[in-house]
Order: C-alpha cells, then structure tokens, then sequence
C-alpha cells in the first residue's frame, strides 16, 4: 500500500512562493505518473499539476501555468511543486497522488481526472494572504 505525506504547506503573502514536498513509501513510484490536486473551501477539489513517471512530461491547469513548476527525484520518491507568484485564490488544501498505472503518459492537454489517482496524501495547508 503506497503512502503518500505532503509538507511545506504553510501561511505566505501574495506574490511569495512555497516549495510543497511529497513522500512516497512503497516500490511503485518511479513507475507511477504523479498528481498534485487542491480544494478550497466550500469548492471542489480541482487538478492543478502532473508529472509523468520518468518526469520527461509535465501538466498544469490553467490557473497556475507559468507560476508553479512540478518536479520529482525517484530515487528519493519524492514529487515536489514549486508555487511562484501566489495569489489569494490559490489558498487551499493541496494533496499529491500516484497514478494508479504504470508508464503512462496522457496528451499535452491533459487537465487532470481523480479517477485517473489511485493513491491520496492527507494533504497540506497552503494561505495566501493579501
């Protein structure tokens, strides 16, 4: 059973930056395509970034293309997103999650279906103040 933990969630002023960090446990994760997703209150967790399994591919939602950057290191199984220029809008709780196949690849517009995450973390808070 794969675990997944985020961190480096915290309270920042627009126009800062947070680097969130999340920890895989488990054998799959150099395998696995990853996904960070997030929900503000009172709204629907929404997609925000993906990163295929070898990291040669990368997927953002409109929202935050051009301020947040997905990366990832498989030997210490850890995704990572770097948020840049943050605004109010983008206070939310942020979760990470692994793919639940193995190599694949989605197209250039990818925008991102929970169906497609099989694996959650508990998520991180992230507050942007105005």
């Amino acid at each position: 059973q794969v675990q997944l933990v985020e961190s480096g969630g915290g309270l920042v002023q627009a126009g800062g930056s947070l680097r969130l960090s999340c920890a895989a446990s488990g054998r799959t994760f150099s395998s696995r395509a990853m996904g960070w997703f997030r929900q503000a209150p009172g709204k629907e967790r929404e997609f925000v970034s993906a990163i295929s399994y070898d990291g040669g591919s990368t997927y953002y939602a409109d929202s935050v293309k051009g301020r947040f950057t997905i990366s990832r290191d498989n030997d210490k199984s850890t995704v990572y997103l770097q948020m840049d220029s943050l605004k109010p809008e983008d206070t939310a709780v942020y979760y990470c999650a692994e793919d639940w196949a193995p190599h694949r690849e989605w197209e250039r517009l990818y925008e991102g279906e929970e169906s497609d995450f099989a694996s959650w973390g508990q998520g991180t808070q992230v507050t942007v103040s105005s």
